[in-house]
């Protein structure tokens, strides 16, 4: 049986990381890629016997590529320090690297707990991120900031696995809007290059908003659905408008003169 390496990106995520690294303890190493946390989560990553590689944050992308060269193993599986692997997921792993024939790399679905209670629509189910599972050298992420891409080195196609990992993605509505604020920072960066307007920044929103609350059936998971559509309103109008920040420049049009009736 080939040996698994799991991964786990983490960043003052004393709150979440232990449950994280006790759920991936049936792997044969796991790795947590940490960008000098303040709050623990390294002493607490230690001491469950994981291994810790500091790592400077300069996007995600750049930091999960640091990480696949930190495994060690045939096998690698990532897992977000809001998410968790499930004991049908960690057998099914075991499965697939032990079987020669496997694809070099997989799809993983999430299902994702948001406001008491399990999503089911809202795009958020099955909710699929990179594949999480591949052999080591089959997968490499791009350089962007955040929501990166990847390329595949293999010619096999992606296999998908049928048990789903969970997701725990917000704590609380203080910490949605501190990862909207800073994903839609790191969000402009890739856009800031596109030409945008306040109108464009606006129907982006309301484009998000409709397909999460519409046409993803958001409308089915009540009061949660209508905050994650709201939520990715916000998220893309707020990274559309810090592009638009970006290319007008950090004060905008900067005032001559007096302001009027001065």
């Amino acid at each position: 049986m080939s040996l698994v390496s799991v991964y786990i990106i983490a960043y003052n995520e004393a709150e979440k990381v232990r449950a994280t690294i006790e759920s991936a303890r049936w792997a044969d190493e796991v790795v947590v890629v940490d960008s000098w946390s303040t709050d623990g989560t390294v002493a607490i990553a230690e001491s469950l016997g994981a291994r810790v590689v500091q790592v400077p944050f300069t996007g995600f992308g750049d930091l999960r590529n640091q990480a696949l060269d930190a495994c060690t193993h045939t096998w690698i599986f990532s897992l977000d320090a809001d998410e968790r692997c499930t004991p049908e997921v960690a057998a099914e792993i075991r499965g697939i690297t032990a079987n020669p024939a496997a694809a070099d790399a997989y799809w993983v679905a999430r299902r994702n707990f948001f406001m008491g209670r399990w999503i089911r629509h809202s795009g958020w189910y099955p909710n699929f991120r990179q594949p999480q599972l591949f052999r080591k050298g089959a997968l490499r992420y791009d350089a962007q900031p955040v929501h990166e891409g990847f390329t595949l080195n293999t010619d096999k196609p992606l296999g998908t696995l049928r048990n789903a990992i969970w997701q725990f993605p917000f704590k609380d509505m203080g910490e949605l809007l501190h990862k909207a604020n800073r994903y839609s920072t790191l969000g402009a960066q890739k856009i800031a290059h596109k030409k945008i307007s306040m109108g464009g920044a606006l129907a982006h929103g309301i484009w998000a908003f409709v397909k999460h609350y519409v046409f993803k059936a958001g409308f089915l998971d009540g009061w949660p659905g209508f905050v994650i559509a709201l939520g990715n309103f916000e998220g893309t109008f707020y990274r559309y408008l810090k592009a638009y920040e970006i290319q007008r420049g950090a004060n905008w049009d900067a005032p001559s003169g007096k302001p009027p009736n001065a």
